[in-house]
């Protein structure tokens, strides 16, 4: 179990990772395109590529942010749940679970269908819509597993692996 939970650990930092390289990438997007209007030239699709590494940036982030605790969590109603805390967490956490898991397989299906229909972006680049796709579906299994994850790890054990829940334990002992 200990090497299943390094495994899916680093996982999750490997998405935060990717998450900060991808922001780093609309950094220098949007360098670029400063420094092409300066010299009088285009970067054509420069937006589209931006909201591209935007959207990877985002669903890499998620999975690395719910075990952060720096998602919006519903803590002060479970704070005011005492005794029942878990029965509400446990709750939060089935729903999280079963909505990701059907967001991963539509983003998977919707992926293969752009993949399948060669459908284009509407932009200059004509970049194939598969491509950044791609990522809203790696990053939604990703968060699927997290979520997954902690619902089971709620379960076996009573805590999570949601940082905050263990900043929130250690101040209530």
């Amino acid at each position: 179990m200990a090497q299943l939970r390094r495994m899916l650990d680093a996982l999750y930092l490997t998405g935060g990772v990717i998450a900060a390289i991808f922001t780093v990438l609309i950094l220098l997007i949007i360098v670029a395109q400063m420094v092409a209007r300066w010299t009088g030239q285009v970067f054509p699709g420069a937006t589209d590529y931006a909201g591209y590494c935007m959207a990877g940036a985002s669903f890499f982030a998620f999975a690395y942010a719910l075990n952060h605790g720096t998602h919006i969590r519903v803590s002060l109603a479970l704070n005011a749940m005492g005794k029942y805390r878990r029965w509400g967490e446990t709750f939060c956490f089935a729903i999280g679970a079963v909505t990701t898991t059907f967001l991963a397989r539509y983003a998977i299906k919707v992926t293969q269908e752009s993949h399948k229909f060669r459908d284009v972006s509407q932009g200059q680049d004509a970049t194939p819509l598969w491509i950044p796709q791609v990522l809203m579906a790696v990053g939604a299994v990703l968060l699927a597993i997290a979520f997954w994850d902690n619902l089971i790890r709620l379960l076996a054990t009573g805590t999570t692996n949601v940082r905050e829940d263990l900043v929130d334990q250690s101040h209530a002992e």
